[in-house]
This record gives C-alpha cells, sequence and structure tokens, in this order.
C-alpha cells in the first residue's frame, strides 16, 4: 500500500484560505429544541480533530453545519477568508456513516467525481490509480460498488471524497460496525490525507479510534461544547491506557464512549 496520496494538490491563487476555522455563538434549534446551544470552536488546519460525546449531543449536527448542509439559527461560522459557505463547501468533502453510492461500478463512482474538475483524461486516470492502489481497491475496480461488503462500500465513498484532495474532509463515524481489516485501511486514508495538508474533523464513539487519530478533541453535551483540549493531554489527565476518562469538566458518558 502506499504511503500518500498524488498526485500533489493543485490550488489557484485566487483561493481565499480556509482557516482559521471561527465558529461564534453557533445555536440550532427544531421546533422548541434547542440542539446546538451557543457553541464557539475555533481550529487550524494542521490538527486532525476528533469530535466525540454522548448520542444526542449534536456531533453530527455540527458537523453538517460546519459543512454548509444545514443553516445556523443564530451565530457564525467563518471559514478563514472565504466569504460564502457554499465557496467553503465546494473545497471540502463529507463523508456519512453509510456511504451513499452510484448504481455504478467502483471505478464508475470515482470517475464520476473526477468529471467535476477540469483534468484531462490522462490526468483522471492517474488519480484514479492512486487512490484504488492506496484503498486497497483496485481488484474490485469493475465490480458494482452497492454489492460490496460495508467496509469495501466506505472505502469507496472515502477514495471518491479524496480523489480530488479536499482541503477539508468531514467524517461521520465512519467506521462504526466495520471489520478490522476495513477500519485499518481507512484509518491509513485518513491518515494519508492528513500528510497531504487535508484537515480532518471526524466524529467517532471509539476511544481507540481517538487515540490512534487526534490530535485534539472536541467533546460535546447536549449541543454545548464542554471540552476542547489536546489529545495527548486529554489521555494523560484520564490516567487510564484504554479509553478516554473525563477530566473535571467532562461527565461520566465519556467512559461509556465506544
Amino acid at each position: 500500500m502506499p504511503s500518500d496520496l498524488r498526485p500533489e494538490r493543485v490550488l489557484t491563487d485566487a483561493a481565499q484560505p480556509l482557516f482559521p476555522l471561527n465558529v461564534h455563538q453557533l445555536v440550532y434549534t427544531a421546533g422548541t429544541q434547542r440542539l446546538i446551544d451557543g457553541i464557539d470552536l475555533a481550529l487550524e488546519q494542521d490538527s486532525r480533530t476528533i469530535i466525540m460525546g454522548p448520542n444526542g449531543a449534536g456531533k453530527s449536527l455540527l458537523l453538517r453545519l460546519l459543512h454548509g448542509l444545514l443553516t445556523p439559527t443564530e451565530g457564525e461560522i467563518r471559514w478563514g477568508e472565504t466569504p460564502r459557505m457554499d465557496q467553503a463547501r465546494q473545497r471540502q468533502a463529507l463523508v456519512f456513516q453509510r456511504p451513499v453510492l452510484l448504481r455504478r461500478s467502483v471505478g464508475a463512482n470515482l470517475r464520476f467525481a473526477l468529471k467535476l474538475r477540469r483534468y484531462t483524461r490522462a490526468e483522471r486516470e492517474e488519480r484514479l490509480r492512486h487512490i484504488l492502489e492506496l484503498a486497497n481497491l483496485s481488484h474490485l475496480v469493475d465490480r458494482p460498488a452497492r454489492v460490496l461488503s460495508q467496509g469495501e462500500q466506505q472505502r469507496v465513498a472515502i477514495a471518491r471524497a479524496l480523489v480530488l484532495e479536499p482541503e477539508v474532509l468531514l467524517l461521520d463515524e465512519p467506521t462504526v460496525s466495520l471489520d478490522p481489516a476495513s477500519v485499518e485501511v481507512i484509518e491509513e486514508l485518513i491518515l494519508a490525507a492528513h500528510r497531504r495538508g487535508t484537515k480532518i474533523i471526524l466524529v467517532t464513539h471509539d476511544r481507540g479510534q481517538a487515540r490512534r487519530l487526534a490530535d485534539e478533541i472536541v467533546f460535546l453535551e447536549q449541543g454545548r461544547i464542554v471540552e476542547h483540549s489536546p489529545a495527548l493531554q486529554l489521555f494523560q489527565q484520564a490516567g487510564q491506557p484504554q479509553g478516554v476518562a473525563p477530566t473535571k469538566h467532562i461527565p461520566s458518558p465519556l467512559e461509556g464512549e465506544g
């Protein structure tokens, strides 16, 4: 398996920086429920950010708000110097917990994404070859994507997201219920993308995955951020090698994560 994504991302000089990401007093309501409740958050490009918290804490909602799929009820999301959310979203990719794939082959799913950019045919095929190899999907290139196993389908979804080398990759529990081999490949895809400069924002319940991937952890409860700390600091404070234990700010549900 190659150790990195290739070829290198090419950015236009006109592209405005996406970082820092600044979120100010973010609120999202549904009816009378305040599902996201006054979040303030600042993220830089170079860290892998892991979002954790109990069920119903607002993790997936926050991810969708950051990507512009939902409109905040109140507050502001500012991606660097990029003035419009739709412009920022074009430079990002979001991978859902359940893969959403076209009724086509694995290769056709990836080629569909590549056609969104003005690559030559040779460039498209080179990018396709590299991402298939990295995702361990080369032998499945002609298989219908929807008949693959759950783990294989998720690898296709992440490969399709990464083939355009987005500046930000958001992932909503991408390895839930997957076999260990698929988890390993997906985590290597994420790490390889990060090495190439892609910002990672990932939601997970898996404490082990957080330990393997996180530079920093954002912990949500009831739509609020109750902890935002460097991962190493949080783990050292926990004093439990096998999981994330709470600091004085983190309630006991974190002990049940996983």
